[in-house]
């Protein structure tokens, strides 16, 4: 058992899957956590490195789990995207306010010529870890490219974490602190990169009526 005041909330549910399933409750925490992605991998992943230092679990079976947990979680978003398709995105598209289906097909070109880098850097990005896996759905990218790309970005993105945890020993919230700043930053971004497009539309919008 881990030797530290029993822990609430969500770390407090990881704690309980990998005390009564092991390394798999690692990873089946981390599936939930790509479906479902307030749920921050950066808390439970460090957890599932620190549950390893103090022997609960193995800490390769733990990088294992949780990279197996991470594309079981992407391919069921991947399937969302593929059973959306291109012109479901299109129609939802013409529906939103300042987004033109343009948008939609310019993306998906764009996706066309960058989706490998796109899909395994962005397995390394709070937020888009998740959400990537549905463009690549909907553009129908090939499920063994999918497949080696998720599963190696997302190891990548474990294994940092999940050996942090496991150096840190009880310490090991401190790596989410450090986590959030980067986060914060993705956050940040977004919200430059929304306002930039949203001004922009509304500018076009607006010379397209004078």
């Amino acid at each position: 058992m881990i030797e530290q005041s029993e822990p609430g909330g969500i770390a407090g549910w990881a704690v309980g899957l990998m005390e009564t399933l092991g390394a798999p409750g690692a990873g089946l925490a981390v599936a939930v956590e790509n479906l479902f992605p307030p749920l921050p991998s950066e808390l439970i992943l460090p957890l599932a490195g620190f549950t390893a230092s103090q022997g609960e679990i193995n800490l390769v079976a733990a990088i294992v789990w949780t990279t197996i947990g991470s594309l079981t979680g992407a391919l069921a978003l991947y399937g969302l995207g593929a059973l959306l398709g291109r012109e479901r995105m299109r129609a939802i598209a013409a529906r939103i306010p300042l987004i033109d289906v343009s948008d939609v097909d310019r993306s998906e070109a764009w996706f066309g010529r960058h989706g490998t880098k796109a899909v395994f850097f962005g397995r390394m990005l709070p937020l888009f870890r998740s959400f990537i896996s549905i463009p690549a759905g909907v553009s129908r990218m090939p499920l063994p490219s999918f497949v080696v790309l998720t599963a190696l970005g997302s190891a990548i993105w474990n294994s940092v974490f999940i050996l942090s945890g496991y150096l840190l020993g009880e310490n090991w919230q401190r790596v989410e602190t450090y986590a959030s700043w980067l986060q914060w930053v993705v956050v940040a971004a977004v919200v430059v990169a929304v306002a930039w497009f949203v001004t922009g539309r509304v500018r076009k919008i607006r010379s397209r009526g004078t």
